[in-house]
């Protein structure tokens, strides 16, 4: 299942130290000169599905490779920045690192990890697209695989859109931003609502989506300096949920503050009739939707920009000390063989970057909206802060809280450009200098 599911980056300082006493524990005989040589693979699996496919793969390996044994080293989403930074600052971080791409820029940047140039096979690299590999280019250097990724989808109370004879939208046939607001409020009822908007986390949400609106908030000059710019586009998305909160009533003020999992129990009682979440979702609305419960995917709206969404794909790199980058890019080559990929997409429930993999027919079934998420990859972009450094501090400092507010009715729509703009761009020039 996808990152955003993630609680944050805690600073678990126990978590952190046990991880690192266990990869400093790892066989440093097998890196003796003459023995065989051993990686360490740190993976942040965390559904028995993901974490068993992930085991499976790393036994195939050491089953064919007896020269190069890689051992399996089980991380969180949870703490996984903060532990990755002690462990490159301490000299005993991973050799085959599990991330996500909006947390490998300042990495990158810092020589933490190794630039793939040249190290990946050839196979590899022309079966991802251009666009995905976007995502882990910094400076010019490739530095992760970019390998999963999982578009926002509206998941829908079937039941309810059918009894208030909607128009159900298809990839080729979306609803425009307008018509969505239209259908939410036409959704809506006493006690009822048309859509739940679970915001914990509002920025990469607003950001993502507002791709599909023409949205750019984040420009880079001819200099290279990014500064942000708070246009026509990037107001679409965030006025729908602020208007159908505050003006149409079709959506619930109080899940703003929710995570997407918060919002399950409402939905499968009737309260809401959709939720836009992430596309890995569809896993937990399967095991834990009542029997009979009769729900489907639907693509996330569109506007000038079609269905374009911004994605943080899960990303595979090497560390920068890793004294055997050739071996871990070749384990890399191996986990991520089309039938491979597929078989870790399956069990994370979200999509392969690869272009064979995303033809296999377990990813076009209509069962569970299969075929609609794989539809939607073409339409999949890097997310717009993909390489904007300062991002993390401007999204936890300036824009979480900006868009909360927003979305409260604490502020309008031009205290929220003045925040993101003003403020935004005090933070992003500290970190060009």
């Amino acid at each position: 299942m996808r990152h955003p599911h993630r609680a944050g980056r805690g600073r678990t300082a126990a978590a952190v130290l046990a991880l690192l006493l266990l990869l400093a524990g790892c066989s440093a005989a097998g890196r003796e000169r003459g023995g065989p040589v051993t990686l360490r693979f740190q993976s942040l699996a965390w559904q028995q599905e993901s974490v068993a496919v992930n085991k499976e793969l790393v036994k195939e390996w050491n089953a064919t490779h007896p020269d190069v044994k890689v051992e399996y080293v089980q991380g969180s989403w949870d703490s996984v920045h903060d532990q990755l930074l002690t462990s490159f600052e301490g000299g005993e971080a991973p050799d085959v690192i599990h991330d996500a791409s909006d947390d490998l820029a300042d990495f990158a940047y810092g020589g933490y990890l190794a630039d793939l140039t040249g190290l990946l096979p050839a196979a590899l690299e022309s079966a991802i697209p251009r666009r995905s590999w976007q995502a882990a280019t910094f400076g010019g250097g490739v530095y992760g695989v970019p390998f999963l990724q999982e578009p926002r989808v509206l998941i829908a109370d079937r039941a309810r859109l059918r009894s208030a004879r909607v128009r159900i939208p298809t990839p080729e046939h979306p609803w425009s931003w307008p018509e969505f607001r239209r259908i939410a409020k036409r959704l809506s009822g006493p006690g009822r609502y048309g859509v739940a908007w679970p915001l914990k986390e509002p920025v990469s949400a607003t950001l993502n989506l507002s791709l599909s609106a023409g949205g750019r908030l984040f420009h880079r000059g001819a200099d290279g300096r990014v500064s942000v710019g708070f246009g026509a586009g990037d107001a679409v998305v965030p006025r729908t949920v602020h208007d159908q909160v505050a003006v149409d009533h079709s959506a619930p003020a109080s899940t703003l503050g929710s995570g997407g999992s918060d919002t399950l129990p409402g939905f499968f009682g009737g309260r809401y009739a959709m939720v836009p979440l992430g596309f890995s979702y569809r896993q937990q609305i399967a095991q834990q939707a009542p029997e009979g419960f009769d729900w489907q995917v639907l693509p996330a709206p569109a506007g000038a920009g079609g269905l374009t969404q911004g994605v943080s794909p899960q990303t595979l790199s090497v560390a920068a000390d890793c004294p055997h980058k050739k071996e871990a890019a070749e384990f890399i080559g191996f986990l991520l063989r089309p039938g491979n990929m597929v078989r870790l997409a399956l069990g994370d429930w979200m999509l392969p970057t690869g272009t064979e993999a995303l033809k296999d027919p377990a990813l076009h079934t209509a069962k569970n909206g299969w075929a609609t998420g794989t539809a939607l990859a073409a339409h999949l972009r890097p997310a717009p802060a993909q390489s904007v450094r300062g991002y993390p501090e401007w999204k936890d400092k300036v824009a979480t809280p900006a868009f909360q507010e927003y979305y409260s009715g604490s502020i309008g729509l031009a205290g929220l450009r003045e925040r993101l703009e003003r403020d935004g761009n005090l933070v992003l020039a500290r970190y060009q200098r």
